[in-house]
């Protein structure tokens, strides 16, 4: 293993070890204090970055396509195996630049906005598990070790949207994104498979897998929905603003730099496939538009600043789909870079964003000139007036995702949990009595 390889494991590793070892610690009741512990984070971050530099410097050195590092396979099962393969290509390298450098800047933020809060420790593990499961799924040299890292992801961002767990709004909320996430993250699963099943491999080192027409665009369209579920994109964006409960450093992080981006870049990832397929790009170019669309005109709409900054990071990233869909697969990884860092700047200012907008409105005399009216001007009122009804609601998606998502999954996991029941003898107590009305669709309140 050269030194590049080198650098590659331990930029990808060094959350993943750092967290095991801090929870591993916690279980046996060390807990560190707050400046130990922002102090080891910012070392983390600050040594990744360094050896991402260096990884970077190598291939402008020696001219190399990628640095890739093969551990064997997990497991083998008939023909099926499982690859253990890291690769940093053109690709890959800016979205792991970004992983690193974002996630210590809000690592460092956090140490002061988290002041004695009590669950301080709890936001830095999910923290550093995030980046972990960031940088696998980026670095990643096939679909099968992409998606360890998509799921790592995805139950981090379900644990920091609940993490304020005092308040049942929170906890509700999470399990709400969990249920998107699990109904999305099966067209990746069932991609994968079909990938195997028809080609023998997911790796994409020196090339996708070899697949013909129909094929492509099978996968391509089980891609997007999993893109397309992680991103937020219609008609999955009625998770998004309750996504908002978390902290501020986590919406930051998650929907406005990092998470958000990652169907994106999955979509980046197979664009040759979904190239060879207009259905599959028609698709994508679609499911932007009306993406972009629809978080302007709901964001205008927002009560709060950060639902509205969540609906401005809907609309770009609906953009970054149009991108991706035309083909312009540079244009999309340099706006994916652009708005990341610009939005994560705002998700993290925009407390004393609003203090400051307040007191220039009261300085001037309550005279700030609303935004947008240009907009205004070219729709008639009563158009006007239904796009706002239409907007306060939310496009109505939270009813769409209620009923065709949220209430046939715990339809369905009630189910498998009266059968799990099935032949038991003990009599059930009271407090799981409680737990499973919690969970039936007649415990479930209103929104």
């Amino acid at each position: 293993m050269d030194l590049s390889q080198a650098m590659l494991v331990f930029v990808v590793m060094a959350p993943g070890v750092v967290f095991g070892v801090l929870a591993l610690l916690w279980l046996l009741g060390w807990l560190p204090t707050e400046r130990v512990l922002s102090r080891i984070t910012g070392l983390t971050f600050s040594a990744a970055v360094f050896a991402l530099a260096l990884i970077i410097w190598k291939l402008g050195s020696t001219g190399a396509p990628a640095v890739v590092v093969t551990f064997g396979n997990w497991f083998n099962v008939h023909d099926y195996h499982f690859p253990l393969v890291l690769m940093a290509d053109r690709l890959s390298l800016p979205f792991l630049g970004m992983t690193v450098v974002l996630s210590g800047l809000i690592g460092q933020f956090s140490a002061t906005y988290l002041h004695r809060e009590r669950g301080f420790q709890r936001f830095f593990l999910l923290l550093h598990l995030f980046a972990f499961g960031s940088l696998l799924a980026f670095a990643a040299g096939s679909f099968d070790l992409l998606v360890a890292g998509w799921e790592l992801v995805g139950i981090t961002s379900v644990l920091l949207i609940a993490f304020f767990e005092q308040r049942p709004a929170p906890v509700e909320n999470g399990l709400r994104v969990f249920a998107v996430y699990r109904a999305c993250d099966i067209g990746l699963l069932v991609g994968v498979f079909a990938m195997h099943h028809w080609a023998g491999n997911a790796s994409f080192v020196g090339g996708l897998p070899a697949l013909n027409g129909t094929q492509q665009a099978v996968v391509g369209l089980l891609l997007l929905l999993a893109a397309a579920g992680k991103a937020a994109q219609v008609p999955f964006s009625g998770w998004l603003p309750r996504a908002m409960e978390g902290p501020t450093p986590s919406s930051a992080i998650f929907y406005g730099a990092i998470s958000i981006h990652a169907g994106a870049y999955l979509l980046l990832r197979a664009q040759p496939m979904l190239a060879q397929s207009r259905l599959a790009s028609a698709l994508v170019i679609i499911i932007g538009v009306l993406t972009a669309i629809h978080g302007t005109i709901v964001g205008r709409a927002s009560a709060d600043a950060k639902t509205s900054l969540a609906y401005a990071s809907l609309t770009q990233v609906g953009v970054v789909f149009v991108e991706i869909g035309l083909g312009w697969k540079w244009i999309a990884v340099a706006h994916i870079l652009g708005h990341a860092t610009v939005r994560t700047l705002q998700f993290l200012r925009a407390p004393s964003m609003l203090h400051d907008y307040h007191q220039m409105h009261s300085a001037i005399g309550g005279a700030v000139a609303p935004a947008g009216r240009h907009l205004e001007d070219l729709v008639p009122e009563p158009v006007q007036l239904w796009l706002y009804r239409w907007a306060l609601d939310r496009g109505h998606l939270d009813t769409l995702l209620d009923r065709l998502v949220i209430d046939p999954l715990i339809r369905l996991s009630n189910l498998f949990a009266k059968l799990d029941g099935l032949g038991l003898d003990q009599p059930v107590s009271r407090r799981e009595k409680v737990a499973l009305s919690l969970h039936s669709p007649a415990g479930q309140g209103g929104d």
